[in-house]
């Protein structure tokens, strides 16, 4: 053993090394042996068959307005200007206005004949793969707690994410790669930051890993240049055995073995990650497919096309940001809902489009549940100039793929898009549902903690029934 007190000297490295070698062959027949350590991310069996394998999130951060893109509310037009008769509405900022009809037309698409504006021309053509509802609600009127909702079933921080939940009960099927990745929009990220993709109370190894739209996907992933592959490999058995002796001391470490794991991930990712998110070696129509090469597509365009090159290698769960910082640089449209909207659709219509339609092409879309979503909606009146101020009560999500029944609308909002009515959809709804149609039985998914067992769901949510195929 190495005298830790002292230099390392050449003879211990030497040494060192020669034992990492031992251990890498011991570790090579413990693996033939099966008794080799478990990696937290090995594949694990579903409750029950599902077609669904992976997840793409696609969060548009700051709260979509449903009555101006997916739930057309004609009465809004009619009394233009009017009160809500017997309703008092409070507003989070501003003076709160009259009804305000939309800027877009909606019109009729597909088999289905789904309503869609023309905020979304692109994936209008995509309904009937859609399974649309028009009947959300959640707690919080603020963006962080309302996010932490969505993404933890909470609306506290600390809570494991619905990628965490998913590759803690699935694993990945790639463990050359992070089973949950995420990318943030190149404005910034979203309220409340990493807590949004944390592990929460669960080991380190389920947090997701943020990755890069552009340049390395991983920070620093790359060595320095006079850090040869040999002297790597080296010095990574070196710290790979300090690591297995203090861990064998500290069992109950999980944080420790998270580390552990991620210096292995590392090294696998190397060659792995650059190679995952090669878009050059893709052809010029699917580039043109996913509007990679013209504004202002160009940004979710990677992104998008890089979640399809991660789910086809075996990650389990991405997670795309659309929209950061605050305001207009979000879908946050207190003032101005023309410009805020007309931007984030511009930029992400053809994107979404193309991800589904590249799916579908490579037999993917039937195995991948694609989810669009925000913390909440927006009100039908009119708040400062020409915006919409927050809605939790009442707003739209959609999903497709992955076991959706497509061209499906479920719930309704009331006549003005003010509160859902009918059959209402709850986060824990939601969430249940997305853990069907992974094959997970959302009241057996647990996780002991703090005396007991803990779910994505908590003690509530019901499987949407009607969406799913």
């Amino acid at each position: 053993m190495i005298n830790k007190d002292r230099f390392i000297s050449r003879r211990d490295l030497l040494r060192t090394a020669g034992g990492g070698i031992g251990g890498l062959a011991l570790a090579d027949l413990l693996r033939a042996e099966g008794l080799q350590r478990v990696s937290p991310l090995a594949v694990q069996s579903p409750h029950f068959a599902a077609k669904a394998k992976a997840v793409i999130s696609i969060f548009c951060y700051g709260g979509v307005s449903h009555v101006d893109t997916f739930d057309p509310k004609p009465e809004l037009l009619k009394r233009q200007g009017e009160t809500i008769p017997g309703k008092t509405i409070q507003v989070s900022q501003g003076t709160p206005g009259g009804l305000m009809p939309s800027s877009w037309q909606f019109k009729k698409h597909g088999q289905s004949g789904m309503d869609v504006s023309s905020l979304f021309p692109h994936v209008a053509t995509k309904v009937d793969e859609i399974a649309l509802i028009r009947s959300m609600y959640c707690t919080s009127n603020d963006h962080a707690p309302a996010l932490y909702q969505m993404n933890t079933g909470f609306i506290q921080a600390g809570h494991p994410s619905m990628g965490s939940w998913l590759t803690y009960g699935l694993g990945s099927e790639n463990q050359n790669l992070p089973g949950f990745v995420v990318f943030a929009d190149w404005r910034g990220g979203p309220i409340g930051g990493a807590p949004n993709w944390s592990n929460g109370f669960m080991p380190a190894a389920y947090q997701g890993t943020p990755f890069r739209s552009a340049g390395d996907p991983i920070v620093d992933l790359k060595p320095p240049t006079e850090m040869t592959p040999e002297r790597q490999q080296k010095w990574l058995r070196l710290l790979g055995q300090l690591n297995e002796e203090h861990q064998a001391k500290n069992p109950q470490d999980t944080e420790l073995a998270a580390r552990i794991r991620s210096y292995e991930l590392a090294y696998q990712m190397q060659s792995s990650a650059v190679e995952a998110v090669e878009l050059q070696k893709e052809s010029a129509a699917t580039r043109a497919l996913y509007g990679l090469d013209e504004k202002p597509t160009e940004y979710v365009g990677r992104q998008c096309l890089m979640a399809r090159r991660l789910v086809e290698r075996g990650v389990r769960f991405v997670q795309i940001y659309s929209g950061g910082g605050n305001f207009t640089e979000s879908w946050d449209a207190h003032f101005d809902l023309e410009l805020n909207h007309g931007m984030h659709c511009a930029e992400t219509d053809k994107p979404i489009a193309g991800l589904l339609t590249d799916l579908k092409s490579r037999g993917l879309l039937d195995s991948t549940l694609v989810i669009w979503h925000g913390e909440f909606g927006r009100m039908p009146i009119s708040q400062r100039l020409n915006g919409r101020d927050h809605n939790p009560q009442g707003f739209s999500v959609w999903m497709a793929g992955g076991g959706v029944k497509g061209g499906t609308i479920h719930g309704a909002t009331d006549e003005y898009g003010l509160n859902a009515v009918e059959n209402r959809t709850s986060v824990n709804d939601l969430h249940a549902t997305i853990l069907h149609l992974m094959g997970m039985n959302h009241e057996k998914l647990t996780y002991p903690y703090n005396g007991r067992n803990m779910r994505l769901t908590d003690v509530a949510g019901s499987v949407i029934r009607e969406i799913v195929a």
